[in-house]
């Protein structure tokens, strides 16, 4: 049993290298044992969002989600070999396996092309898809006050979420999908939509408008997240700090210039995140 153990965390370690182009960062500062657990950790959220974005029939997509649900309270599957690690993580950590659960439902949104109409609506989509992967990641780092942990850590997942949506406003227009909360939309004039070479418009400058606005609260959600580091022993602060802190610039840059999200799929280079990394290492706060 050991040896398929191991083996179910190296597959999951190859999937975090591999696929995590953002977490793989701070997760390698980890010590091994919350490094593996994290990877099982995020191997499994991969999958799940995997099936949401593939190119499945939307019933389809819907039942291996359904599947997958009914395998994480099912401790007799154990021939899959992230569920396997995922199963032996939560026997070493404290690892709140119903957020799986959350993620899913949040998924599925994004499935059946679920859209907000207000801002709480889409805060309480973030809190599914990323505040989920913050309180399983607290599972993993353990902390002084869990409670708040998990308070703060689902917040900095809300940051990040909103980060992404401005990031992708572009790509996920492509695919038929809309973030951005309707009232928000309303509130600046913004209708989007594509031009004839498949870039935003944003003739009268309303759109950036909206994204710079929604970049100034979304640092608020940051600000409060962040108050988790206090938290944290060093290692996991470092960690979070890192993943968190390469959000954080990605935004920044966003809200700098907004153009740079009107035709293309705006990333850090891997020296910009190394960079981050090696702040948060150092005790910087993002």
């Amino acid at each position: 049993m050991t040896s398929a153990v191991d083996e179910a965390y190296a597959i999951c370690a190859s999937i975090t290298h591999e696929q995590a182009r953002n977490f793989h960062y701070g997760i390698r500062l980890l010590p091994p044992a919350k490094r593996a657990a994290l990877s099982a950790v995020y191997a499994l959220a991969r999958r799940i969002d995997d099936i949401g974005d593939g190119t499945l029939p939307t019933d389809e997509k819907l039942t291996r989600l359904a599947h997958l649900r009914a395998a994480l309270t099912d401790p007799s599957a154990t021939d899959d070999s992230v569920l396997l690690a995922v199963r032996d993580a939560s026997l070493h950590f404290p690892i709140p396996l119903e957020a799986f659960g959350e993620l899913i439902d949040g998924v599925d949104m994004d499935v059946v092309g679920r859209r907000y109409a207000s801002f709480d609506d889409l805060v309480t989509y973030c809190r599914c898809v990323a505040g989920s992967i913050g309180r399983l990641c607290v599972g993993v780092f353990g902390a002084s006050d869990v409670p708040r942990a998990r308070e703060y850590a689902d917040k900095l997942g809300v940051a990040l979420q909103q980060t992404n949506i401005l990031r992708d406003i572009r790509e996920d227009l492509m695919n038929g999908r809309v973030y951005l909360p309707q009232d928000d939309l309303d509130r600046f004039g913004v209708t989007l939509r594509l031009d004839g070479s498949q870039r935003l418009v944003d003739d009268d400058g309303s759109l950036t408008a909206l994204i710079r606005w929604t970049a100034g609260r979304a640092r608020g959600w940051y600000d409060e997240g962040l108050r988790l580091l206090p938290l944290l022993d060093r290692r996991s602060a470092a960690c979070c700090a890192a993943m968190a802190g390469i959000y954080r610039r990605l935004l920044d840059e966003i809200a700098a210039d907004p153009s740079l999200v009107l035709d293309r799929r705006l990333a850090l280079t891997g020296w910009q995140k190394t960079v981050v990394a090696a702040r948060a290492l150092a005790g910087a706060t993002p």
